[in-house]
């Protein structure tokens, strides 16, 4: 299902917290890069990684309570049976994508 087919299009969630937590985690990946290339202790490089992660697993657990609390939700509350079971799919979908892990 595209944007465009969602229901929930409309109303959205703008974000903007996500964009700033985004911008900050792009500061600290500059961050890691000047401590690999100033041959920084590998120990602190990988506490900076894993807040690194940290930071982005927030992002994502925030995005997708947005998307269950707006579209998830709109599409049960008004959806059709083929818009409830895309939505099902969908996030079924993504949680597969990531059990398989990330491609080097």
């Amino acid at each position: 299902m595209s944007t465009q087919d969602c229901p929930c299009h409309a109303r959205r969630p703008s974000h903007s917290r996500e964009i700033d937590a985004l911008s900050r985690v792009e500061g600290q990946v500059r961050g890691v890069r000047r401590m690999i290339e100033e041959e920084r202790y590998c120990v602190d490089i990988l506490v900076q990684t894993r807040a690194i992660h940290a930071a982005l697993r927030q992002v994502e657990r925030r995005i997708l309570q947005a998307h269950l609390e707006t579209c998830v939700s709109d599409a049960f509350r008004e959806g059709t049976d083929a818009d409830q079971s895309a939505k099902i799919a969908e996030i079924l979908n993504l949680f597969e994508k990531d059990a398989g892990g990330a491609a080097a």
